[in-house]
């Protein structure tokens, strides 16, 4: 038997003994018979020729492996740090860094501020100029009209 056969045979005996209804298991000693034959042999010849070459698995008293002693904690079982506190050096000097911007925010606010202000300045001189022209010409239309 080829290791190729042997694989299947071993998948079908399997899907034999541990099928989820009586239909796959009798499918799988099925298709263990037939494996068996191509390769020349009975299905009792078959089982013990994998049988011999192969060793069972050793018995669990339970379904899953043991956790070993020596295995790590989980991260988030281990201690954290403790946290250390600024000094008073550290908490002065953020807040003068604070200050400090703040105040250059500030500066900057008030330069755009006076800036806008004297646009707004020059346009309203403008307008009150443009204005008086056509208030000139309005009362220069009007002594026409009256003389």
């Amino acid at each position: 038997m080829t290791p190729t056969e042997r694989d299947r045979f071993e998948k079908c005996l399997a899907l034999a003994k541990r099928g989820a209804t009586a239909g796959e298991r009798a499918a799988g000693l099925a298709a263990a018979e037939r494996v068996a034959s191509s390769a020349g042999m009975t299905l009792a010849k078959a089982k013990a020729a994998v049988g011999d070459s192969r060793p069972a698995p050793p018995k669990m008293d339970w379904p899953y492996p043991r956790p070993r002693a020596s295995r790590r904690a989980p991260p988030r079982a281990k201690p954290k740090r403790p946290v250390k506190p600024p000094t008073l050096e550290e908490v002065l000097r953020q807040r003068a860094a604070a200050d400090a911007e703040r105040r250059r925010a500030a500066a900057a606010a008030d330069r755009r501020l006076l800036k806008e202000l004297a646009e707004q300045a020059a346009y309203e001189a403008q307008q009150r100029e443009l204005q008086a022209e056509r208030d000139r010409e309005w009362a220069a239309a009007r002594m026409e009209r009256r003389a």
